[in-house]
């Protein structure tokens, strides 16, 4: 029999991580196969947690699965881009119709496709650290390069404009936030967004906003649409119902092409071109947007006081706060928490190695920071899906690991110093 070779995948997977449902989340499969119950914070997946998509949105698409047997319009559903236009026009995007709305099989799908349509071989793009990792594998996919700017704990998450323009080289594309931010939470005030506008128009960037915690908001925090902000300079924001409608299954995600037309002509041409080749999103699925933008998001009750996101979020402020090891900067929007454990109790802390003795030690799965493109980092992500009296149980395995952790620290120091 001839020796066959091994198959080699791409060099560009080298660099691409997806720590959410890595090395650490296999881990807690097998320790479930073997009959240990693990608390999984890992991911923002709301139907895992007992989060169900508005009865109309189901109604929507079971009263259309007889229109649905065939393939649609490149760009999505007529009724659904027209929705979706409508509500981009109402926050003040200009230049919005639905030939500018592109509907997708979720956000993650639009990103790749944004980026795809944009970059050359060697081309930058402008990213948050902490960011969400499928924008960094979706850059490194399209032979872009990664260039961070940091929104530190320090600064209340939020990113420098000043840091940001001092990364732009003649290869910068692209400028990419994530607001309301995943993982911290961050929501970013207009007077920022203007800020970082006037980068992207000093240096004719594109800006691509991933606005799909849009709706989810505590304690008065506002949204503000970069759209509005950004006028006539080219923007791509991103929405979906995967997270505001609890309905991440259903695969529904858009984006809408704002600004000058005479200078996205090209780009939007791109992007139905890409958009033609996978023939069209999930069609049956498309019928729920127009009962979920012409109705108000039902979120609001789950995210006012007493309702259970934002019992969750306060349990989670609480359980930092009980913590001689941590601290954290409460997050005003999205649905996760950003804790960082203090740098003077684990001046060497490993965020891997953290993770992985609170899973194997006490059952609870989160995901280290540096997962999220942040070197050295301190900090964890948690969701604030769970049941909130999980998350008191959570804080008091947390800080069982970590007070194990810091009695070894004075052994270890002795062993080096020896």
């Amino acid at each position: 029999m001839p020796v066959v070779a091994s198959i080699k995948p791409s060099a560009h997977l080298a660099e691409v991580r997806y720590e959410i449902r890595g090395a650490l989340n296999r881990r807690a499969r097998d320790m479930e196969a073997s009959g240990l119950d693990i608390i999984k914070l890992n991911i923002g997946n709301p139907g895992r947690y007992g989060f169900e998509a508005p009865a109309h949105l189901r109604e929507a698409i079971a009263s259309h699965l007889h229109q649905s047997d065939a393939y649609g319009h490149e760009q999505g559903l007529e009724l659904a881009r027209e929705a979706i236009a409508e509500q981009q026009r109402a926050r003040g995007a200009r230049g919005v119709d639905i030939e500018h709305i592109f509907v997708g099989n979720g956000v993650s799908e639009l990103i790749d496709l944004s980026l795809r349509a944009l970059l050359q071989p060697g081309d930058e793009v402008l990213l948050p650290s902490p960011d969400y990792p499928l924008w960094s594998a979706a850059t490194i996919l399209n032979d872009g390069t990664p260039r961070y700017y940091r929104c530190l704990a320090e600064n209340a998450h939020l990113p420098d404009p000043d840091e940001i323009e001092a990364l732009v080289t003649s290869r910068t594309r692209a400028l990419v936030l994530i607001n309301p931010n995943n993982p911290t939470g961050a929501v970013y005030p207009r007077e920022l967004l203007e800020r970082l506008v006037a980068v992207a128009a000093r240096h004719k960037l594109l800006l691509l906003c991933d606005e799909i915690y849009d709706e989810i908001l505590y304690d008065g925090a506002v949204f503000q649409p970069l759209a509005e902000v950004a006028g006539d300079l080219p923007c791509v924001s991103f929405g979906g119902l995967s997270k505001v409608h609890r309905a991440c299954g259903y695969r529904v995600g858009w984006m809408s092409l704002s600004g000058s037309h005479a200078l996205t002509a090209e780009y939007r041409d791109a992007l139905q071109l890409l958009a033609a080749l996978r023939l069209c999103a999930n069609m049956a699925v498309q019928w729920a947007v127009p009962p979920a933008l012409h109705t108000a998001p039902t979120i609001g009750a789950l995210t006012a006081a007493g309702g259970r996101l934002h019992e969750a979020r306060r349990l989670v402020v609480e359980g930092v706060a009980a913590s001689r090891h941590l601290d954290l900067v409460a997050p005003a929007g999205a649905l996760y928490a950003f804790p960082r454990v203090r740098a003077e109790s684990f001046g060497d802390f490993d965020d891997n190695a953290f993770a992985l003795r609170l899973l194997e030690e006490e059952a609870v799965l989160v995901v280290p920071g540096t997962s999220f493109n942040v070197p050295n980092s301190h900090h964890f992500r948690l969701t604030l899906l769970p049941p909130p009296a999980q998350l008191v149980e959570v804080f008091v395995r947390i800080d069982r690991v970590l007070e194990r952790m810091a009695s070894e620290q004075p052994r270890r120091k002795v062993a080096s110093a020896a």
